[in-house]
Order: C-alpha cells, then structure tokens, then sequence
C-alpha cells in the first residue's frame, strides 16, 4: 500500500485535497483550514500529474503548504465578501407583532415586566422608538418586535 501511494503520489494529492474538501464541507465550511488545505493538496496533486513538481514526499508536502499559503491570500478577501460584513437586519416579521394586551405591573426602560401568552412567561419592555418612559399596569399595549422570550411593546391607540 505505501509502495503504491510511493509510485503514485500525485493521485495521494487528489486523493487528499478532495477528503480534505469533504470534511470541510460535512463541518458546514466553518474553519476555512481544511477548504484552503485542500485546495492546495488538489493544486499540488494537478502539478505533479503535469510533471511540474517532481513525485517526492518532500515536493508534495512543500507543493501543498506553499499552494496553500498563496490560495490563502487570494481567496481571502473575495470570501469574506461573500459573508457580508455587516450584522442582519432584524426581523420583525412575527405573528405576534400587532397581538395587544393588558400589561399588570408598571413598565419602565430599568423595569420591565412579564406576561404569559401561550403558556410562556414573556419579558415585556417599553419599544425605545416610542420615546414613552413609563406604561401604568391596566393600561393596554401592543406588541411592535418580538425576540427570544421579549416582547417589546407600545401603548394602544
């Protein structure tokens, strides 16, 4: 077995810079490590089936991390477009948004209070854009965003 890869290493090449893709891949293209390696395995592997670079363990391994290093600092910034670069918007598109209700405590930005819709307790707070800094118990609100476990309310018309 190791006689063979020995003969045939441009084939260990392509052989690894492709498992190398299919972890990556199967990791959900979270390090980029192995995306960048196997690239540069597939490029030495190609090399060496063209006889640029010698079959040799020492051309091989120097072949990979050198064609690594260069698919680095090119692929680099075209990725990190692709990710955009700025946080997601919110998303405020919710069944719940418009849901109003009758809130039982005081609400201020420092004391938000709770309610339980569907079985769940929810925090509740003030929605900041509304500029209102205190909503009395027994008055009736309207849910405007909602995240995790919050809703974020104004008062009702």
């Amino acid at each position: 077995m190791f006689e063979y890869i020995a003969n045939n290493q441009f084939e260990f090449w392509l052989a690894l810079g492709f498992a190398l893709l299919v972890i990556e891949i199967l990791l959900g293209f979270t390090s980029g490590i192995f995306l960048f390696a196997g690239l540069g395995a597939l490029a030495t592997g190609a090399l060496m089936s063209i006889s640029v670079l010698p079959e040799t363990w020492i051309a091989g391994v120097a072949g990979t991390g050198i064609s690594t290093g260069i698919i680095s600092a090119l692929l680099w910034q075209p990725l990190k477009k692709l990710q955009g670069g700025r946080p997601a918007e919110k998303d405020n598109s919710s069944d719940f948004v418009g849901h109003s209700f009758v809130v039982v405590t005081d609400i201020s930005p420092i004391q938000p209070g709770s309610t339980t819709y569907s079985g769940l307790t929810w925090k509740v707070e003030i929605d900041h854009v509304t500029g209102i800094q205190e909503i009395k118990a027994g008055q009736r609100v309207t849910v405007t965003s909602v995240e995790v476990g919050l809703f974020r309310v104004k008062p009702s018309p």
